[in-house]
């Protein structure tokens, strides 16, 4: 037995039908067509979508901490791991320069 489609079938309008929608749109004050500037200026949506790119990229490692560490830096409140981030960064410049 075959399947009955759910999705409507879709009837294009004839060229009249075609002319007259187009008219009606035009005749609108509130409907004018976009511009040739405009229609440059327009992006994808998914080239919108998700996170914006990082200057600097970051590795994903998995390390374990004391409990004490992590319960501190999270006593901090949100963007602990930036913190800690921050501070192992400037133990790694302090430590490389003395080398």
């Amino acid at each position: 037995m075959s399947k009955v489609s759910k999705r409507p079938s879709i009837v294009m309008p004839t060229s009249q039908e075609d002319k007259a929608i187009n008219a009606a749109a035009k005749a609108d004050p509130n409907a004018q067509p976009l511009t040739a500037k405009q229609l440059k200026a327009m992006v994808p949506l998914r080239t919108l979508r998700g996170r914006p790119k990082s200057v600097s990229t970051k590795q994903l490692v998995s390390v374990r901490y004391s409990p004490e560490v992590l319960a501190y830096f999270k006593s901090t409140g949100d963007g602990w791991q930036s913190r800690m981030d921050g501070v192992l960064r400037a133990y790694a410049l302090r430590h490389s320069r003395k080398a």
